[in-house]
């Protein structure tokens, strides 16, 4: 039997004391800081809706930096 691997989302990991500022600037260097932490938040929803404080970053997150895919 064949196996064959499903393409996944690009995601990051948080660096030590990492904001969601810098991950973003850091994961999309070539978009407007502003639209490219909308994007990550509205990606990301098990950190920003159910984190307190919401937005905290933890080194064991996998934040994802793309779109789910179809």
């Amino acid at each position: 039997m064949d196996t064959t691997l499903t393409t996944q989302r690009r995601f990051l990991r948080p660096r030590i004391d990492e904001t969601v500022e810098q991950l973003a600037a850091r994961a999309m260097p070539d978009q407007p800081l502003e639209n490219a932490v909308d994007r990550i938040k509205g990606w990301n929803l098990h950190i920003f809706a159910m984190r307190r404080p919401a937005g905290l970053l933890l080194g064991s997150d996998v934040v994802f930096v793309e779109p789910p895919r179809g």
